[in-house]
């Protein structure tokens, strides 16, 4: 099977301003949201349902869980979207990982997704992190022009990858990013570049 699509945000600076549309709010994680996440990975991902035990079970009871990096956009105080602030081991403390975005379907077109992820790549910022990646699916052409648009460059982890973006770019009627995309090495310390591309 292959594997999930590498985007890599290089640095951290210029992070846009995060200004969430009226009605909503953001926070992060408080303890009994796990009912709260399970019900928006369920809408927005699909497939069986998820309970508060498999949102213990993938995030909140895992040794490299921030309880401060896990935020909700909330509507009227119930939380309807989510992006968490991961870390690929404890100690680490360069590339943060912005896992498991997603929003309540009811509630989509309000570029929520944008403002959680931004929440998450702030969270990095203030917290000394140097860089930050995620992994997508090639389908989900939205979230794509999301992550783009917030500074993330794909990066190539498999060789069959240059095509999977280029049919993408193609969908977005972009054009490819090859310059960019080869700096990305560039600018990353070897020891940094080791650990986005793995």
């Amino acid at each position: 099977m292959p594997r999930q699509l590498r985007m890599v945000r290089p640095n951290l600076n210029d992070l846009p301003k995060l200004e969430l549309p009226a009605g909503y709010g953001m926070r992060s994680y408080l303890e009994g949201d796990e009912v709260h996440w399970a019900r928006i990975i369920t809408d927005s991902f699909g497939g069986r349902e998820r309970t508060a035990q498999d949102t213990r079970d993938q995030i909140t009871d895992r040794d490299v869980f921030l309880p401060d990096g896990l935020y909700f956009a909330t509507h009227e105080d119930t939380p309807i979207g989510t992006a968490c602030a991961w870390r690929q081991s404890v100690d680490e403390k360069d590339a943060g990982y912005v896992h498991m975005v997603g929003v309540v379907a009811e509630h989509t077109g309000h570029k929520l997704g944008k403002w959680v992820s931004l929440a998450v790549l702030y969270y990095f910022r203030d917290n000394g992190f140097k860089c930050a990646m995620l992994d997508t699916d090639d389908f989900r052409i939205p979230a794509v022009k999301t992550y783009l648009n917030l500074g993330f460059i794909p990066v190539y982890v498999e060789e069959e990858q240059p095509e999977r973006w280029r049919k993408i770019f193609e969908k977005l009627k972009l054009s490819p990013m090859s310059s960019q995309i080869e700096s990305v090495q560039k600018v990353l310390p070897d020891g940094l570049w080791a650990k986005v591309s793995a």
